[in-house]
């Protein structure tokens, strides 16, 4: 696990060790254990490593091709890496190391992008080909691992890390403002851009090619996407069950490769706490890590917020060594700095969580399983999902999905915050941009299961991809590698192709609920239609405590709606109301300031707006100031 950066000059100035230096150092965090820069003319990679697998020297990057042809920049973990070296072996391939980075520098050497299909893992790449001078990007399938890239004033330079690229001294530093809207919208960004100009993200299951003579011909191409889909054939539920045992178990035990020190998250949770238990049968004295929150202040359902009793109860069971810490609503104010430099731009949910438990958990080890992807995969959330699996055709479906999926603000009341901006985001539509999503998904829509299923697509690319996104950057801002054991590349292909039936427990049912009762009485509505995972929670109860099974979802949330008109109140208005903020050069005083007073009076819980107008407000000062 690493960090990598790379810079091409097609004005044909050679590539500065300085500068190419300082772009390795903005993201040293990614790799304290050593750093390495290659160039020749105008072309330059540069890598900090993370030793987890292989600690020596020859694990050094970037590392180049014993005909030295090829030279790779590579940051990620290929857990069947073993089983390609074979192949590799077998075709006459020598390695010098027990590294994958060897591996994939030789993968993609005899195979060429076909070899991005071969990878089961996480990966943001650089290869540069010195014979036909073309540079290869790519990330994984599910976009674990971010890598951004940028085309600006005759520079091609890229990174794991936004950092990498502005800290180039010619870059151009421009708010991205269509990019802001639509964050404001979903409380994510949708498509590939960012918050700067200029820079965009590689997509999930993308790889980019570009040649040194061809300065104008990026050419960007999709090799996998998700395919949520019912069988034709279905088989029956032993069946299935017993091989989601299977798969499950095989890819927690992959994941634990490495010559470092592995923990995991345990939340008290079903997912967290099935991977603890797989893991602790390999791992003697495994680690593992909680993080819970101060609810003295807390009512109605954030009571429930601190799960630490029921972790405390799985490790003492899987007889783990067992840490954690308790936020407060002052690590939430004192942290806003370091997460929003880190994040480098918002996205879903609090984020402060995850970095407060990545940091706890990297005094410990380097290496981290978590249990993100179990409910994308498996419909973790399917009171979202039946809220558009009755419809008619596409465009309804769009139009109902969208409107639950505004998580922060509605499209009147986004017109009325970007009025200062208005001529300069006129043209952007974002349901539209909820509407692309589905650009390359042509499952045909026919009865509720093809609706549920086009809800996992959407989530899967857009809500998973952002919280891969911020669990890469908090973590690694720890210097912490986080693993995700679900997205086990056979493991996702179960999960796609497992009837909806088998993941929902009360689609009949709940499909005759009156529309109304969602909006009308909430509580019932999310009761009625907390269901999903069926098939998951069968297999888990082989591994946990059944009232972890049992138990309704809930996620890593903390009680910020409490403490924004409580201990927090102060630090909310004198940022945001008793102050001018920068965040008022871009949206309308006049309708935010409304808003959070009216959460501050308990007439309505906007912690989430509250949240990501500090956020962006503080983005707005670390990037642009």
């Amino acid at each position: 696990m690493c960090g990598i950066t790379g810079l091409i000059d097609f004005n044909g100035d050679p590539i500065s060790p300085v500068i190419l230096k300082k772009m390795t150092d903005a993201i040293e965090h990614r790799g304290p254990d050593s750093e390495g820069h290659w160039i020749e003319g105008n072309v330059g990679l540069g890598h900090r490593r993370l030793a987890i697998i292989d600690l020596s020297p020859a694990g050094h990057q970037p590392m180049i091709s014993a005909d030295h042809r090829w030279v790779l920049s590579y940051n990620g973990e290929i857990y069947n890496y073993r089983e390609l070296r074979t192949e590799l072996e077998a075709e006459g391939f020598w390695f010098r190391s027990q590294t994958d980075s060897e591996v994939v520098l030789y993968a993609l050497a005899r195979w060429g992008t076909e070899a991005l299909l071969k990878f089961n893992g996480m990966f943001g790449l650089a290869l540069w080909d010195r014979k036909e001078q073309t540079l290869l990007l790519a990330r994984d399938r599910y976009g674990i691992k971010p890598l951004y890239y940028s085309d600006q004033s005759g520079r091609f330079a890229f990174g794991s890390e936004q950092k990498a690229i502005i800290a180039h001294p010619g870059f151009r530093r421009e708010l991205n403002k269509p990019a802001l809207l639509e964050y404001f919208t979903f409380q994510n960004i949708f498509t590939d851009q960012t918050l700067l100009q200029d820079i965009n993200i590689l997509p999930a299951g993308h790889f980019l090619t570009l040649r040194l003579d061809q300065a104008d011909c990026l050419e960007l191409h999709r090799y996998w996407d998700y395919r949520f889909r019912e069988p034709q054939s279905p088989l029956c539920r032993e069946e299935y069950v017993e091989e989601l045992d299977r798969l499950f178990r095989q890819a927690v035990n992959r994941q634990l490769v490495g010559d470092v020190e592995l923990g995991a998250y345990l939340s008290g949770g079903m997912d967290s706490g099935s991977i603890t238990a797989i893991a602790a049968q390999s791992c003697s004295n495994l680690k593992t890590f909680t993080c819970g929150f101060d609810l003295s202040s807390a009512s109605g359902i954030e009571l429930s917020f601190d799960e630490r009793t029921k972790a405390e109860a799985m490790s003492a069971q899987f007889k783990t060594e067992h840490y954690e810490m308790v936020l407060k609503a002052g690590d939430m104010e004192r942290s806003l700095p370091h997460v929003a430099r880190h994040l480098e731009e918002p996205r879903v949910g609090q984020s402060y969580p995850n970095y407060y438990a990545a940091k706890l958990t990297s005094k410990f080890v380097k290496v981290v399983l978590s249990g993100s992807g179990g409910d994308e995969l498996f419909g973790g959330y399917p009171w979202r999902y039946y809220r558009a699996a009755n419809c008619q055709n596409f465009e309804q479906y769009i139009d109902q999905y969208y409107l639950y999926w505004q998580r922060l603000v509605d499209n009147k009341q986004l017109k009325k915050m970007f009025a200062p901006i208005a001529n300069e985001v006129d043209g952007v539509w974002t349901r539209d941009v909820f509407r692309s999503v589905f650009a390359t998904h042509d499952n045909e829509l026919v009865k509720p299961e093809d609706y549920i299923n086009h809800s996992l697509y959407l989530e899967a690319k857009t809500f998973l991809h952002g919280l891969f996104v911020v669990e890469d950057k908090l973590s690694m801002a720890n210097g912490l590698e986080n693993r995700v054991p679900f997205m086990d590349n056979e493991l996702v292909d179960f999960a796609m192709s497992c009837p909806v039936g088998l993941k929902l427990n009360n689609l009949s049912e709940v499909l005759r609920i009156n529309e109304n009762v969602h909006s009308d009485k909430p509580n019932i509505y999310f009761q009625k239609t907390n269901d999903g995972k069926q098939i998951l929670r069968e297999v888990m109860a082989k591994y946990i405590p059944s009232e972890a099974v049992q138990a309704k979802k809930q996620g890593f949330s903390s009680p910020d709606a409490s403490w924004f008109r409580g201990e927090s109140i102060d630090f909310v208005r004198h940022r945001l109301v008793d102050n001018d903020a920068v965040i008022y050069s871009v949206l309308d005083r006049n309708a935010i300031v409304p808003l959070i007073e009216q959460h501050l009076r308990g007439e309505r819980n906007n912690r989430l707006l509250i949240w990501s107008i500090l956020n962006v407000d503080q983005y707005l000062n670390e990037v642009l100031s």
